[in-house]
C-alpha cells in the first residue's frame, strides 16, 4: 500500500521489539540450515522457512489476528452507537437555533428534515468508502488512501488534539449539569461539583472502554434505548396535542429571506446531526461491514431524522416559538405543560442521554487515536492492544485530554473556533470519492454511489462553511491559525529530513512503560494493499497497466489452445500452472537435435560438485540476510 509505506518511513516513533528481532534471526536460521541440509530447491525452502506455525498464526486457524482488534459489533451495535452519538442533549434543552435564524416555525422543520436529508446523502458516500476502505479512522483513512500524510495529519490533529476531546468535555459537563439539578433545584450547580463528577463521569466509562468492547457496546445500547424511550413519550404527547387540533403555530410567518440566517440555520441543523459517520471509525470492530455498514448508516440517519422532526412538532403543539426561544430546557418546559410531576424525570433522561453520548465519543475517538498512531503519526504506544482486545492505551490518551479541557474556563469558544474544520474534513473526505474513482478505477467497490450525490454534497459543504465564516471572520480566522499549528508539528515530528530524532529514545521508553502498565501489546498490523497505486498516478498508466494485463492473458489463451490443438501435455500443464513461457516451443528439425539433447552430460567429479553446492550456498544465505537486514 503507497500510503502505508510513505507513513512507515516517517514513522519517528517506531520501536522495533526483542520479540520482532528474534523472529526474523529465527527465520534467517531455519532457511540456512534449510538451504545446506535440504536436497530441495531454494525456492521451496524459502516457503517453508518464512511460513508462519500453525498453532503460531491464528489466522491458520481461521481466527483473529493476534493482538489484534476483534470484530464483536452487530448490526443492532453498530446503530445504537450512530443513534447514541447523534441524539445528545441538544434535542432535549435546546433545539433553538434552527428557529432562531429561519424566523418561523414551518421553515424550521423543513430545515430540520433537509439537514437530516444532506445527512443521509453523506452517509451514502462514507458508506461506499467505508466498504471500500475497512481501515479504522473513517475520514482520516480516506484523506490519507488519497490525498497523503500531511493532509490526512492536519485533520488527525485537529480532532485529536482539540475537537474530540473538548467535546467529550462538554458533554461530561452537560450530564453533571442534568445530575445535579434536582440537588439544586434553585439555583445553578457549583461550578467545582460540576466539573467533578464530569471527571468521574469520564473515568467510570474509561474503565468500562478499558474492560472490553462488548462492556462498551452494552452500555451505548442501553442508554439510547432510554433516550429514545423519553424522546417517544414527547413525540406520543405531541400526536395527543395533535389530535385535539393543536396547530395553531405551525405558519411560515415571519420566515427570512436573508441568505446568511438560512446558511447559518442549516449549520445549526447539521451540527445536531453530528455523528452519523461515527461508525466509520470502528469499522475494524463491526461484523461483516460490507453488509452491516450500510445498513447501520441507512437505519440510524433515517431514525434519527424522523426522531428529530416529530420532537420539534410536538414541542410547538404545546409551546409558542418565543416560549420555545426563551426556554432554558424545552423539555422541562413541555413536560411541566403536559405532564405536571413527571417533568421531574426529564433531567434524568437528559443526563441518561448525554452519558450515552460520552460513551459513544470515547469509544470512538480511541479508535481515531489508535489509526494515527498504526499509520505512524501518532506515538506507537497508542497502537498497543490489551489482552482483552481494547485498545487500552488510547482510550486513556482521549480520557487524560479531556480531563485536561475540563480546566478550561471557556472550553465552549475552542469547539466554536474549529468547528467549521469538522465539517471541511467530512467535505474532503467525500471528495476522496470521485477523486479515487479516477485515480483508482479497479478497487473493489461493494456500494458504488452515483457520483451526483457526492458532487452536491460537496457544494452545500462549502456553502454551509462559507457563509458562517463570512459572518464570523474573526472566530474562523482564530481556527484557521489553530490548524496551522499542525503545520510545524508535522515538521518537527514527522518529516523524515527535519524530525528531531532524539525524541525516539524518549517515545520509546514512554512505549514500554505504557505496554507495562496496560499490560498490552502490539498488534499485528494489517498490510493488505487497500490502493493499488500511488495517488499520483494517472489514469493513462493505469489503462496502460490493464491492457498490458489482457495482452498476456489472451497470448496465454493462445498458447494453451494451441497445446491442446496438438496434444502437447506439458505444454498444457505449464499454461494452466501460469508458468508457460510466452515463446512458442522451438520445432526439433531432425533427429540430430534429439541425440545432442538427449547425450549424456559429462560427469563432474565429486571435490568440484561440492565445492559448487558450497559456494551457491553461501551466496544464497548472504543473499537471505541482506534481504534480512533491508526489512529493518
Amino acid at each position: 500500500m503507497y500510503h502505508l509505506m510513505v507513513s512507515n518511513r516517517l514513522r519517528p516513533w517506531t520501536l522495533e521489539t526483542p520479540e520482532a528481532l528474534q523472529i526474523d534471526c529465527q527465520k534467517v536460521e531455519s532457511l540456512t540450515l534449510a538451504l545446506l541440509m535440504s536436497p530441495k530447491s531454494k525456492e521451496e525452502c524459502e516457503t517453508e522457512a518464512l511460513k508462519p506455525d500453525a498453532e503460531a498464526d491464528p489466522e491458520a486457524k481461521g481466527g483473529e489476528e493476534a493482538g489484534a482488534l476483534e470484530a464483536k459489533m452487530s448490526l443492532m451495535n453498530g446503530i445504537t452507537v450512530i443513534v447514541g452519538s447523534i441524539i445528545g442533549s441538544g434535542i432535549f434543552v435546546s433545539p433553538t437555533g434552527v428557529l432562531k435564524y429561519t424566523g418561523s416555525v414551518n421553515a424550521s422543520l423543513l430545515v430540520w428534515i433537509a439537514s437530516g436529508v444532506f445527512s443521509m446523502i453523506g452517509a451514502y458516500c462514507y458508506a461506499e468508502l467505508g466498504t471500500m476502505i475497512r481501515l479504522s479512522g473513517a475520514d482520516y483513512a480516506y484523506i490519507m488512501e488519497t490525498f497523503g500524510p500531511f493532509a490526512a495529519f492536519i485533520r488527525l490533529w485537529i480532532e485529536c488534539m482539540i475537537v474530540r476531546p473538548c467535546s467529550q468535555a462538554i458533554v461530561a459537563l452537560t450530564f453533571s449539569v442534568y445530575v445535579l439539578k434536582p440537588i439544586f433545584p434553585e439555583c445553578d450547580p457549583p461550578e467545582d461539583a460540576t466539573r467533578l463528577l464530569a471527571a468521574c463521569c469520564i473515568l467510570l466509562l474509561t474503565f468500562v472502554n478499558c474492560w472490553s468492547v462488548r462492556a462498551a457496546t452494552r452500555v451505548q445500547d442501553w442508554f439510547t434505548y432510554a433516550k429514545l424511550l423519553a424522546l417517544f413519550i414527547i413525540i406520543a404527547a405531541g400526536i395527543y396535542q395533535l389530535c385535539r387540533g393543536e396547530v395553531q403555530h405551525f405558519t411560515f410567518e415571519g420566515t427570512t429571506n436573508d441568505v446568511t440566517s438560512i446558511a447559518l440555520s442549516f449549520y445549526s441543523g447539521l451540527f445536531a446531526y453530528n455523528g452519523w459517520n461515527y461508525l466509520n471509525f470502528i469499522i475494524e470492530e463491526l461484523k461483516d461491514p460490507v453488509r452491516n455498514l450500510p445498513r447501520a448508516i441507512a437505519i440510524s440517519c433515517t431514525l434519527v431524522t424522523v426522531v428529530y422532526t416529530f420532537t420539534n412538532v410536538a414541542f410547538y403543539t404545546t409551546l409558542s416559538p418565543t416560549e420555545v426561544l426563551g426556554s432554558a430546557a424545552v423539555a422541562v418546559t413541555f413536560a411541566e405543560r403536559l405532564f405536571g410531576w413527571f417533568a421531574l424525570s426529564i433531567p434524568l433522561f437528559v443526563a441518561a442521554s448525554t452519558f450515552g453520548a460520552v460513551n459513544g465519543v470515547l469509544l470512538t475517538s480511541s479508535r481515531l487515536f489508535y489509526a494515527g498512531a498504526a499509520q505512524g503519526q501518532m506515538p506507537e504506544m497508542l497502537t498497543m492492544v490489551s489482552a482483552r482486545a481494547t485498545p487500552a492505551a488510547a482510550v486513556l490518551a482521549v480520557a487524560l485530554l479531556s480531563l485536561v479541557y475540563l480546566t478550561v474556563s471557556d472550553i465552549y469558544a475552542l469547539i466554536n473556533y474549529v468547528g467549521f474544520a469538522t465539517w471541511l474534513s467530512i467535505g474532503a473526505a467525500v471528495l476522496c470519492l470521485p477523486v479515487l474513482r479516477y485515480t483508482q478505477p479497479n478497487l473493489e467497490r461493494p456500494i458504488k454511489v452515483n457520483l451526483f450525490f457526492p458532487v452536491i454534497y460537496i457544494i452545500c459543504t462549502i456553502l454551509v462553511v462559507a457563509f458562517p465564516a463570512f459572518a464570523s471572520p474573526a472566530e474562523t480566522g482564530v481556527g484557521c491559525l489553530m490548524i496551522l499549528t499542525a503545520v510545524p508539528v508535522y515538521l518537527l515530528l514527522l518529516h523524515p529530513r527535519t524530525r528531531i530524532k532524539w525524541l525516539s529514545s524518549i517515545t520509546n521508553f514512554a512505549t514500554v512503560l505504557v505496554q507495562k502498565l496496560t499490560l498490552s501489546s502490539r498488534p499485528k498490523m494489517k498490510s493488505q494493499k487497500i490502493v493499488a497505486t500511488s495517488p499520483n498516478v494517472s489514469n493513462k498508466i493505469l489503462k496502460k497497466k490493464i491492457n498490458a494485463e489482457k495482452k498476456v492473458t489472451f497470448q496465454k489463451e493462445v498458447l494453451f489452445k494451441e497445446a491442446v490443438t496438438k496434444g502437447d501435455n506439458t505444454l498444457v500443464k505449464n499454461v494452466t500452472a501460469k508458468k508457460a513461457i510466452l515463446k512458442p516451443p522451438k520445432k526439433v528439425e531432425s533427429q540430430k537435435d534429439d541425440e545432442v539433447k538427449n547425450a549424456p552430460k559429462p560427469k563432474v567429479k565429486p571435490v568440484e560438485k561440492k565445492k559448487k553446492r558450497q559456494k551457491t550456498q553461501i551466496n544464497d544465505t548472504k543473499l537471505m540476510l541482506k534481504l534480512m537486514r533491508g526489512r529493518k
